[in-house]
């Protein structure tokens, strides 16, 4: 089948998911092109199967804001016609769901139908914005499927846009070859830590919604108690607050900013614990590769990561905002070796057997092939 993605390429749950299951589905013997603004970053654009397609947007005086969703459709239409794409999924509704209805419409002579994903903040955000209630609606309602990343996100979307269609769950998923506890090597962990310290990890696009705050505190209190070091992967707005606050603690020391990293696999699987005190997490995606990579994971119980961890056997869940229960349960998995063992072994078996790459891209594929048969 001949596919083209829409997504955003920047760091970010979307963009990673975009990126490796049209990798994935390439691997599979699809056709796969990305199109955007600029290649993603997690994509091999010297893969046999791979094809990268750039918008460009030319800047008119005319236009105080160059018109992307307009270059975007206007790009895809063109994919579709020149190469045959048979289907446009695209990730995250704001822009690229309205672009690939206008596609679709662009090409009626062709038959080509669109999937949008709905990754979380384009329903929790960007979609609730009265700015763009309506037309996140229309998209949702004019793509031949719709999927959500999580139970929860699903439901929240059926209900704030008072949706009268299905809306499938088809959850993230893992490479368990790529995410494993054998990328842990002592001497890229002995760049974070002595071997009498604990390891500590946050990853993720460092916006407010992430409680980097959180991360610090939790952080300050465990390093109060315990030799320890917080490895912060990513980058974005909460960066220099985060620097701040862990000076004013005192643990600026401690503390190391990696910057945003394409492959975080080696660096997260060194980690100890991996902390993750969201305010929403649609999903939680960097949790499942920290669990695939056998590291305990501390997270909020909020949004869609209750579906992911089991709290006590696959990780430990804890209020949103709740540093007292953080660094409580922080101590515990990284002073207790049986208990952090036990931990690893569950979330990793958990990853590995629910939230593979093959199962889930498989439920892909079949979506795909569904709505050509339920259309005909």
């Amino acid at each position: 089948m001949r596919i083209a993605i829409a997504g955003h390429p920047t760091y970010g749950g979307s963009g990673v998911v975009a990126a490796e299951l049209g990798m994935a589905l390439a691997d599979r013997g699809h056709e796969v092109h990305f199109v955007s603004y600029r290649a993603p970053f997690r994509v091999d654009l010297l893969h046999p199967r791979v094809h990268f397609h750039e918008v460009e947007v030319t800047s008119y005086p005319l236009f105080k804001y160059p018109p992307y969703a307009l270059a975007l459709a206007t790009k895809l239409s063109t994919v579709v016609r020149e190469h045959g794409v048979e289907r446009i999924h695209a990730h995250y509704a704001i822009p690229h769901a309205i672009a690939a209805h206008l596609a679709v419409e662009m090409c009626s002579d062709h038959e080509v139908f669109s999937v949008t994903t709905l990754h979380g903040t384009d329903i929790t955000l960007v979609g609730s914005d009265p700015s763009f209630y309506e037309i996140s609606k229309f998209g949702m309602e004019r793509s031949a499927a719709v999927t959500a990343v999580s139970e929860f996100l699903a439901e929240a979307s059926i209900q704030r846009f008072s949706l009268e269609r299905e809306v499938e769950v088809i959850p993230n998923f893992i490479d368990p070859a790529q995410y494993h506890p054998g990328k842990r090597t002592l001497e890229l962990r002995r760049r974070f830590a002595s071997d009498e310290e604990s390891l500590l990890c946050h990853i993720s696009n460092f916006r407010p919604v992430k409680r980097i705050p959180d991360v610090v505190e939790t952080f300050a209190r465990v390093a109060a108690e315990r030799p320890a070091r917080l490895l912060m992967i990513g980058s974005g707005p909460e960066v220099g607050p985060a620097q701040e606050r862990a000076s004013e603690l005192g643990v600026g020391d401690r503390v190391l900013w990696l910057g945003a990293v394409d492959q975080v696999a080696e660096p997260l699987a060194c980690a100890d614990l991996f902390l993750l005190p969201s305010d929403g997490e649609s999903f939680g995606l960097v949790a499942l590769e920290a669990m695939a990579s056998g590291v305990p994971v501390l997270a909020s119980r909020s949004g869609g990561v209750p579906e992911l961890i089991d709290d006590g056997e696959t990780g430990s869940l804890c209020p949103v905002g709740d540093v007292d229960c953080m660094a409580e349960s922080a101590l515990r998995i990284l002073g207790d070796r049986e208990h952090a063992e036990r931990l690893s072994r569950a979330g990793r078996a958990a990853a590995v057997e629910r939230f593979s790459l093959e199962r889930i891209v498989e439920r892909y594929e079949r979506l795909y092939e569904r709505i050509g048969v339920a259309a005909g």
